[in-house]
């Protein structure tokens, strides 16, 4: 009995040996139903170390309470420290009313901008750059001819698909420019890894910013922004978007109140499918003209032409107000002025004769400077007619432009004919038209003048004039006698070419009044237009 009771415990023991994987030779068991093999290591056990915890930005709760908080909470820009923001600091905090009419002015404008940034993962920060640019001023045009609340540049902005023509100018359109601005800092911080010299690229230029890098590091100084040498405006410019970004952070730290701006977007976009008059526009929304074209800054025309600009702006609770008004006008045309393309080189006062309106109103509304010629292919604002039921093309629409040349102005002049002299010897020596030298006398193009007569020609004198300013020539002196003033006469060759929507003026050659050493030139006094100046 006790011989069977060891061997059952013996038995008993190998089982269990068996069962514990005591064999470290034997295969790890299959998982039971329910678990998982177990894990052996194969190698030395090492010492448990401390770790450091990463996580991404916490996520709050509670939403913003408006958009100064949703913007805090999007601060990422690493701090600039020093003087300069000291000093940016307390130049805004003592200029309340700056800081009020600025804030209160983005209000219309901010929601989408903040919406963009968070979209593509930027600081928040830069919500607050068109501060610094323009105060917020859709219409702000600098020195330099920079434009819009981003500030573009002409160039800068064609690079960027920012169209610039006669009816529209995207680096004022509030949703082009903001895409064409975040385009920019985007590239420009994939360029140099740093926002703050993003934002000095952003306002001196990439490559400037890039040869004060390497100037830097040739050197073997240091490439920060604080680092670097640059103009006086790029140096102070970061400092003010820092000095901004603390006022935000902390307005009761600098006794600054701003105002409550919703979380809510401020406007949405309404399809156009009609050329329409920017004041029906405003009409059908219910809204001031005022708050219209702050919301539609690219429009500078009184026409919106449906082609070029399919979208518009109008603030949220007025988009359904325009829609409904919109499909149950029937009070006329929902456009008044229309473009037409100038077929041929014309006098301003030709081209107001055949468009139907006076001279004055057609220099106003396209801005026609005074003494100049439009050219063929230019494109103008003119009344639409009710017969004219077709909008403007969209090719006309995106290409239209506006090009001038100056008027030669002519006057009544007479000469003395000499021996053998004929219609076609004076036009020669007055380089005129034989055709318009007949004309003006009255005689056929092969009439022969007899001695002493006194021929009428009419000449270019303002081209005359035009020679001495800035070429070292003096105007021709002749003995030539002025009658009287006519616009008209020979052909002459054009002194310059002057093409609007930022475009250069470039010299072209000056034909000269040709006279003789005896000759005196009496000038009248030329009246005109002054023309308005623009900023």
């Amino acid at each position: 009995m006790k011989f069977l009771i060891a061997a059952c415990l013996a038995g008993t023991l190998l089982l269990a040996g068996c069962a514990t994987g005591t064999n470290p030779n034997a295969p790890a068991p299959a998982a039971s139903t329910g678990g998982a093999a177990p894990l052996y290591p194969n190698g030395p056990l090492t010492p448990i170390t401390s770790g450091r915890a990463t996580s991404q930005s916490v996520v709050q709760l509670a939403p913003p309470t408006d958009m100064w908080d949703r913007i805090r909470r999007g601060f990422k820009m690493p701090n600039l420290e020093g003087d300069l923001v000291r000093d940016r600091e307390q130049w805004y905090a003592s200029r309340p009313d700056y800081i009020q009419r600025m804030t209160e002015r983005s209000n219309k404008y901010i929601f989408h901008i903040v919406e963009e940034l968070e979209r593509r993962n930027m600081p928040t920060e830069l919500a607050l750059l068109p501060y610094i640019e323009s105060a917020f001023n859709p219409q702000a045009v600098s020195s330099a001819r920079a434009a819009g609340m981003w500030q573009f540049m002409p160039a800068t902005g064609t690079d960027y698909d920012l169209k610039q023509n006669i009816f529209r100018d995207d680096r004022r359109d509030v949703l082009q420019s903001t895409r064409a601005a975040l385009d920019y800092l985007q590239k420009l911080y994939n360029m140099f890894g740093d926002w703050q010299l993003a934002l000095a690229a952003y306002n001196w230029g990439e490559g400037s910013v890039s040869r004060a890098i390497a100037k830097n590091q040739r050197a073997g100084l240091p490439t920060t922004y604080s680092d670097l040498t640059m103009p006086a405006e790029t140096r102070l410019y970061v400092p003010k978007l820092q000095a901004v970004k603390n006022i935000v952070a902390n307005p009761q730290a600098f006794n600054a109140e701003l105002p409550v701006i919703a979380n809510h977007p401020y406007f949405q976009t309404v399809t156009l499918t009609r050329d329409l008059d920017v004041a029906l526009a405003a009409k059908l929304a219910d809204v001031r003209i005022e708050d219209f074209r702050a919301l539609n800054p690219a429009a500078h025309k009184p026409v919106i032409l449906a082609a070029g600009t399919p979208q518009i702006l109008l603030p949220w609770d007025n988009a359904a107000v325009f829609e409904r008004n919109f499909e149950a006008y029937s009070q006329g045309q929902y456009a008044s002025w229309t473009a037409w393309t100038v077929p041929s080189t014309m006098t301003v006062a030709d081209a107001a004769q055949r468009s139907g309106m006076s001279e004055v109103d057609l220099r106003a509304i396209n801005n026609v400077p005074p003494r100049m010629l439009i050219k063929a292919g230019s494109t103008l604002i003119v009344p639409r007619s009710a017969k004219v039921q077709e909008d403007v093309a969209a090719l006309v629409a995106d290409t239209g432009h506006l090009s001038f040349q100056p008027e030669i102005v002519t006057r009544r002049t007479t000469v003395k004919a000499g021996r053998n002299d004929s219609v076609a010897s004076i036009a020669r020596r007055y380089s005129v038209s034989t055709a318009n030298v007949a004309e003006w006398n009255d005689v056929k193009p092969n009439h022969a003048f007899p001695r002493g007569f006194s021929v009428v020609v009419y000449l270019p004198v303002r081209a005359a004039h035009t020679a001495s300013v800035g070429t070292g020539e003096a105007p021709a002196r002749g003995r030539v006698q002025i009658v009287t003033a006519h616009r008209g006469g020979g052909t002459t060759k054009p002194v310059a070419v002057v093409t609007s929507a930022g475009g250069r003026s470039r010299e072209g050659k000056v034909s000269k009044t040709p006279a003789s050493s005896k000759q005196q030139v009496v000038r009248e006094k030329r009246g005109g237009t002054p023309s308005k100046k623009k900023r």
